[in-house]
């Protein structure tokens, strides 16, 4: 007797298809079991550290970060700050460009409250052809008081000059969308105003054997991970123990 029939006439199934009926039930709730599994283990690897946790990174030495050479850095913050962020980054590396947002929460956080001072080091890798020039524009940029916000603006259009012959059209566009005076500003670039301070701030890479970018350090500690949960995991580890 045809399935069907048995099922009109018994109004069961047969003991083949109670078996397949058994065995499709068994096979979508062990499914539905490994969907949660994963999710709950995907939500567990991507909590951020505690302050407290042994997963962070700790200092290596116990020398400071040579605080002279901020001198060739870009800062920002209180002079007093009981923390300095230094970050080692190139404008064309893509890395660096998903760090920045953790970057500009920074600024607006504990750089704001007084906490951390940021000092920022250019380091554009022989490899970008259009690090150099973004650094110089970042550069020339702060010569009228714009250097965060250009910034910003070169991580969130890296994909727009990355790839050009001259982006230098580009930077001074950027210019006259913030405001500034673009043609002072691709003067500036042009002329390579400060290339010797660029080239500075690549030598304090050297000094501290800072090869890949970004390279961030929370005062004398490297993080292993940059990024805003463990750069906010590690200040708040070392703002807990100031006076």
């Amino acid at each position: 007797m045809g399935e069907a029939k048995r099922r009109q006439a018994t109004g069961k199934r047969s003991p083949v298809s109670e078996r397949k009926h058994h065995r499709t039930l068994l096979f979508g709730a062990a499914a539905a079991v490994g969907v949660l599994v994963l999710m709950a283990l995907l939500w567990w690897v991507t909590q951020p550290p505690g302050a407290g946790s042994d997963e962070l990174p700790v200092a290596t030495s116990n020398r400071p970060f040579p605080s002279t050479y901020d001198a060739v850095g870009v800062s920002i913050g209180a002079a007093d700050a009981p923390i300095v962020v230094r970050e080692f980054a190139d404008y064309q590396c893509p890395a660096c460009a998903r760090f920045a947002p953790a970057s500009e929460k920074l600024r607006d956080t504990y750089v704001k409250e007084g906490k951390v001072r940021l000092v920022f080091f250019d380091l554009p890798l022989r490899q970008h052809k259009n690090a150099m020039p973004a650094a110089l524009a970042a550069r020339c940029a702060a010569d009228q008081q714009a250097f965060w916000p250009m910034q910003d603006k070169l991580y969130d259009s890296q994909s727009d000059w990355e790839g050009l012959s001259d982006p230098v059209p580009a930077f001074t566009r950027y210019a006259d969308e913030l405001g500034l005076d673009s043609r002072r500003l691709s003067r500036c670039i042009e002329t390579d105003l400060h290339r010797d301070v660029i080239n500075q701030s690549v030598g304090v890479s050297q000094k501290m054997k800072v090869a890949s970018t970004p390279t961030v350090y929370v005062n004398n500690i490297r993080l292993t991970r940059p990024g805003w949960a463990q750069l906010d995991a590690v200040i708040k580890r070392e703002l807990s123990g100031q006076p």
